[in-house]
């Protein structure tokens, strides 16, 4: 099982994390807040989104939104965002 075991704020949307497997990458949420869907829309607000924490390998908020980390990794690697954690520059 692939967890989140680090997470790290960069600008606007966008969070690295590295994964249990020595992977890592860059996951923008702007294209998933866009949906406006009742459990994305307080990511909208900078205060409430810096509020992310880490449980049992997943990205999570206090309004109960959960992201896993086998899902966010398969997308980076979709998008080609994927990188082994000792090649991050």
């Amino acid at each position: 099982m692939i967890k989140i075991v680090n997470a790290e704020s960069l600008q606007d949307r966008t969070i690295r994390l590295e994964f249990s497997d020595g992977t890592t990458g860059d996951y923008d949420l702007q294209p998933l807040i866009a949906r406006g869907t009742e459990m994305v829309k307080p990511l909208e607000d900078n205060a409430f989104f810096q509020g992310f924490f880490l449980e049992l390998g997943a990205l999570c908020w206090p309004n109960g939104f959960e992201l896993s980390g086998r899902g966010i990794q398969r997308r980076l690697r979709e998008q080609g965002k994927l990188r082994p954690l000792d090649q991050v520059a």
